[in-house]
């Protein structure tokens, strides 16, 4: 059943928040939103294109954000960076779920704090993960025909003129200020890679090489863990993507590489691509609307109050059947 108080969308406006808010409304067409965003005629725009929506004004440097006393909303969806957790306090205190998308490896500390110190309050999905989880929830999906998997390689590819809007860009920026040293897990250990060890050549389907790095993401302790895989790497490079250098749009590029035995105890590997050819813009709004979607009750029962990440919540068969129908293609490498 669909909720009677809207969904507010921090960034409701920007680039993730709206392509958010077009798939919820298309899967869901009687959910209420709330479209908040800092400039009210854009939101406003947005809004009553969506229809069923409204537009409001924020204030993040507030506790209270700024709305009336009286609002009343079913979630709270972060797509933007909210560096004093403000969202997540007005959701705690209103005791509805939270979801945020960009607060990084090294940011997400306050964030788990904060929901441990109030664990009754509400569940809080934590998916700053690349493409707020689909990357995770794509592995996964290739791992259901593995008994045991012993590595798992992750090679992303984003075009350098699909870093997103503003907040986008600002997300990157804050994230290789903060460090330059990548995560892996090697021989079931946890390792911050620095140097040269951070630096990995990342292939595209077409066979060309980009200059890659090993980078701090929530993805390989979520893979590592749900999976069990003793070695764990994920890398990332930017660059003019071959779908660009063809004339065509910019396109994202996933390459996941696995390797272990089947259940039949024999060695097992496999190697597959996620493409698609409108580039991470898509893939982002869906990571968010599956986590919101399943937050809210929507699909699934609600989840229990606490920290929750994509993989702990989002069906990966069914993330699969959507990241197809989003348009989405998977190649053999």
């Amino acid at each position: 059943m669909e909720n009677e108080t809207s969904v507010l969308i921090l960034g409701g406006s920007g680039q993730a928040g709206s392509d958010t808010a077009a798939l919820l409304r298309r899967w869901h067409p009687t959910l209420p939103l709330t479209i908040a965003g800092r400039d009210l005629d854009r939101a406003r725009r947005v809004a009553d294109d969506l229809g069923h929506a409204t537009a409001v004004s924020i204030d993040l440097t507030r506790r209270d954000l700024g709305l009336p006393a009286a609002a009343a909303h079913s979630a709270v969806i972060a797509t933007l960076w909210d560096n004093r957790l403000n969202g997540l306090h007005y959701a705690q205190d209103h005791g509805v779920p939270y979801l945020s998308v960009s607060s990084g490896l090294l940011d997400i500390g306050p964030e788990v704090i904060a929901g441990a110190q109030r664990a009754s309050a509400a569940p809080i999905l934590v998916a700053s993960h690349f493409l707020a989880g689909l990357a995770v929830l794509a592995v996964l999906d290739a791992a259901q025909e593995f008994d045991r998997i012993d590595t798992i390689g992750i090679g992303a590819i984003l075009d350098e003129n699909d870093t997103g809007g503003p907040a986008g860009i600002a997300d990157l920026e804050r994230w290789s200020t903060v460090t330059s040293a990548g995560l892996v897990r090697r021989d079931d250990v946890f390792v911050w890679l620095t140097e040269s060890d951070v630096r990995a050549p990342v292939s595209a389907v077409d066979g060309t090489v980009f200059p890659g790095n090993s980078i701090a993401i929530p993805d390989v302790p979520s893979v590592a863990l749900a999976t069990g895989a003793a070695n764990v790497r994920f890398d990332f490079a930017v660059g003019e993507t071959p779908s660009r250098r063809r004339g065509e749009p910019a396109s994202i590029e996933i390459r996941i590489d696995l390797t272990g035995t089947n259940l039949a105890g024999d060695p097992l590997s496999t190697s597959r691509y996620l493409v698609h050819p409108a580039g991470q813009r898509p893939l982002t709004a869906l990571g968010i609307a599956l986590g919101a979607e399943r937050l809210l009750g929507l699909r699934g029962t609600e989840p229990a109050p606490g920290v929750h990440t994509p993989e702990s919540l989002v069906d990966p068969a069914y993330a699969a059947v959507r990241m197809a129908e989003a348009g989405t293609v998977i190649v053999p490498a």
